[in-house]
């Protein structure tokens, strides 16, 4: 009996979804062990003891060799746990030993079955893990390809992003590595048409200047929706997916919707402000508000001539502060100390991304003036919002 995987739902729980309901389930499960075997006291300490160990080394868990790691633990743990309930109850096992080896051995099993059926319940009921976002940020990902290639502003936009909420996300206790992971797919519905993108434009032609601003807002709206969709069909998970259907809001896209109230014609004039605003849903956890501030912020940065720590600090509070204002971060779970100090990450990441090298003074003159009208020339079209 003691080579049972009584642990077995405990750690699966604690992997899916988090320790503190795989605890629960360790009592529900110690429980009804009671009423199963005829040692009323011994396996369901044994369940208990044996469950709650492996429960806490199992959380954050990033390679998939790390659960023989733990079937190991868990068999000495329950080792241990024999002897101090042969000490605790008094009772002398004739058959202490074997007992022993098949609690050690139940340990091993245990990490064997976790890591066998933990990608079963990940297909079935949609839960991403830490091995799974690990496995989604490889680089040669099908998606991460298609954007080298065919929207190359973007991915270097969402690499960006992601050393922004990745530090951010680690400063104020949020999930790390699932923001880090999000943030590389958050924009992929641009995919489906990436030349409508300012970082995708290569030349000087902007494909917008051809359409109405209703129709530009459409095309920037929608790739929300259009990331929703390749998402899905890629498997990406529930969590990454709501992400992106969430990191714009509500948020209006502003750029059009002042270009169609300065139009000549009265029917554009007429449009209102809800047909320029995402659909939606605002963030509804920190992972996704961090997601929506650095995707704002990165954008914003590039639009600075003389990006100094002040100016930066400046632009990450002031866009901030526009974000909050206007109500997108009222469902998260971000407090106004958790935005102070996702200012100063952001404001610390960009000041040491736009930090110029010290030139050699015999050459510092010479590239100031072969880069002098490449930068404003770049920085001229940088500044146009339709970025989103």
């Amino acid at each position: 009996y003691f080579a049972i995987p009584f642990a077995l739902g405990a750690m699966t729980i604690a992997i899916l979804i988090n320790r503190n309901v795989a605890l629960i389930i360790s009592a529900l499960t110690s429980f009804l062990i009671g009423f199963t075997f005829d040692e009323k006291i011994i396996f369901p300490l044994f369940s208990f003891l044996g469950s709650i160990a492996a429960s806490y080394q199992i959380v954050r868990i990033r390679q998939r060799s790390v659960f023989l790691r733990i079937g190991l633990f868990l068999g000495i743990i329950n080792m241990a746990a024999i002897i101090c309930l042969n000490l605790i109850t008094g009772n002398l096992f004739n058959d202490l030993l074997l007992r022993l080896m098949m609690g050690f051995i139940g340990g091993i099993i245990t990490g064997i079955l976790v890591a066998g059926i933990t990608p079963v319940f990940e297909s079935l009921f949609d839960f991403i893990t830490d091995i799974k976002l690990l496995e989604l940020a490889n680089l040669n990902q099908p998606l991460f390809q298609r954007m080298i290639i065919e929207a190359p502003g973007t991915y270097h936009h969402s690499i960006i992003v992601s050393s922004l909420v990745e530090a951010a996300a680690e400063a104020i206790g949020a999930n790390s590595l699932l923001v880090k992971v999000s943030s590389y797919y958050h924009d992929i519905g641009k995919l489906k048409k990436p030349q409508y993108f300012i970082e995708n434009q290569q030349t000087a032609d902007n494909k917008h200047d051809k359409l109405s601003p209703k129709m530009s807002g459409l095309i920037i709206i929608s790739h929300v929706k259009d990331g929703c969709e390749l998402a899905s069909e890629a498997k990406l998970g529930r969590q990454i997916i709501n992400i992106i259907r969430q990191h714009h809001g509500t948020s209006i896209v502003s750029y059009f919707y002042d270009k169609a109230k300065k139009d000549k014609d009265e029917s554009i004039r007429s449009l209102s402000e809800s047909d320029f605003r995402y659909p939606g849903p605002k963030p509804q956890t920190k992972e996704a508000g961090l997601i929506m501030l650095g995707d704002v912020i990165e954008a914003s940065s590039r639009t600075l001539s003389n990006p100094t720590p002040a100016r930066i600090r400046s632009l990450v509070r002031e866009r901030i502060e526009g974000i909050y204002m206007d109500g997108q971060l009222d469902e998260c779970e971000l407090t106004l100390s958790n935005l102070n100090t996702i200012a100063e990450t952001f404001t610390k990441i960009l000041t040491g991304i736009f930090h110029h090298r010290v030139d050699y003074p015999e050459t510092a003159q010479k590239e100031t003036n072969g880069k002098k009208d490449h930068y404003e020339t770049a920085n001229r079209k940088q500044a146009n919002p339709n970025q989103a």
